[in-house]
């Protein structure tokens, strides 16, 4: 990469959650493979973050890189209205099977914060199709995130999220306090009291609820009691409103269930993922919802339809993809690797939470967190990990890693060696 390219990049690029004033430093990867990202004069370094938690199955997985070649040579999109194709049908087989029976209609979208937008649209027009438009809010927890989308905002963390910045431009949504108890502790019933008294004052506006199941990902990486969610459920079918949870981080076996749903075993009315659904490949997303939810909107007003409808809404060339995704995760050895990494996980990381800089060492699936008592200088730790041949991107004071599934305990040893390195430079003041 020339000196011309890298200002050109830094003057005219705009990359996630950074100053186009001053930007943090931004690496150019040449090409990457298995968990490896290969960047410019060769350097290698092992990716810790699942190119933001999507890419379970490696760089240039083969199956996935045949089905990608097999399907651009016949096409690569057709617009979805009035037409369907193959891999749209076997997608939609596919997570039909993976998924809790009662869900059973499927909405393909594009991206993770559309899924979001199409599954609260599903939940208001629910209510609309039985003129009860008074049921129109959302309730959520605080500490949680949904995207970057304007509703998918309105039910992100308030005060302490990404998107505060907004709050005067988005509609005012419910929030409860997150939850208190991590799944390890004893759950007591005082710990859902302030969500019962949520309900009891609000159901009768309440469209539905939405949150992450189990896992609070971009929010603050938090894992909470499966008691909880089950909790929800109860409320949900006792006050007559939905319960969206949103898989998109979570789902595909992330915290060591399919679906972090099944922690509780639960299943919500209506279904978002995204993120790991193609194995990280391109974008792709989906709302998954019941034959209750769908045909009910059916018989609403404007002729019934859901009113959405993305232009590259089952991309062929992505449903093709996340399809031999899916297969993968069908033959099941997602399983046995994310059991490897959580023990691992355990082992070499919860022990740092010793460090006097470490407020808090948490593992959950192959999930794994070091919550600092200070926030981390992105740019700084960013360029230690990469002389330490790793790449880990943290944010606020988290400094967290999520592998692929198929990462080798050498490599993972790589990553958590790292993150010590770090901890043990901030106790000492060099970092």
């Amino acid at each position: 990469m020339t000196k011309s390219d890298i200002e050109f990049d830094r003057q005219h690029i705009w990359h996630p959650y950074t100053s186009m004033l001053n930007p943090l430093p931004a690496y150019k990867v040449e090409s990457a493979e298995g968990c490896t990202l290969i960047l410019e004069e060769g350097i290698k370094v092992i990716d810790g973050m699942s190119s933001w938690w999507a890419v379970i199955h490696g760089y240039r997985n083969p199956r996935l890189d045949a089905v990608a070649h097999s399907q651009i040579d016949k096409m690569s999109h057709v617009m979805f209205g009035g037409i369907t194709h193959q891999p749209a049908i076997d997608l939609a087989r596919r997570l039909l099977d993976l998924t809790p029976a009662p869900l059973e209609r499927v909405f393909i979208a594009d991206s993770g914060s559309v899924s979001v937008e199409v599954a609260i649209k599903m939940a208001l027009q629910f209510w609309l199709a039985q003129e009860r438009s008074e049921k129109h809010r959302l309730l959520t927890v605080k500490g949680g995130y949904h995207g970057d989308t304007f509703k998918a905002m309105s039910v992100c963390d308030p005060v302490n999220g990404m998107h505060h910045l907004f709050n005067k431009a988005i509609n005012s949504q419910l929030f409860a306090d997150a939850p208190a108890l991590s799944p390890d502790d004893e759950w007591t019933d005082s710990a859902g009291q302030q969500l019962k008294l949520w309900f009891e004052q609000f159901h009768k506006e309440l469209a539905a609820v939405i949150l992450e199941p189990i896992v609070q990902g971009a929010g603050g990486m938090r894992f909470y009691h499966p008691e909880y969610l089950r909790l929800i459920r109860k409320l949900c079918d006792d006050y007559d409103v939905l319960l969206i949870a949103d898989e998109i981080a979570t789902g595909f076996g992330r915290t060591g269930k399919l679906f972090a749903c099944e922690h509780a075993e639960v299943t919500p009315d209506i279904l978002c993922l995204g993120k790991a659904l193609t194995g990280g490949y391109m974008t792709l997303a989906a709302t998954l919802t019941t034959k209750k939810v769908a045909e009910t909107i059916g018989e609403g007003p404007g002729g019934g339809a859901l009113m959405h409808g993305p232009t590259f809404m089952g991309n062929p060339l992505a449903c093709a993809v996340a399809t031999e995704s899916l297969a993968i995760i069908a033959e099941g050895n997602w399983q046995q690797q994310v059991n490897d990494i959580e023990r691992q996980l355990k082992k070499e990381l919860l022990p740092l939470a010793k460090y006097s800089s470490v407020k808090d060492a948490r593992v959950f699936g192959a999930i794994g967190v070091l919550e600092m008592n200070q926030p981390i200088d992105v740019a700084s730790a960013q360029k230690r990990f990469i002389e330490l041949g790793v790449w880990i991107r943290p944010f606020g004071r988290l400094l967290y890693i999520m592998p692929p599934y198929i990462i080798s305990a050498e490599e993972l040893s790589q990553l958590t060696y790292a993150m010590k390195d770090y901890v043990e430079n901030q106790d000492n003041g060099t970092v």
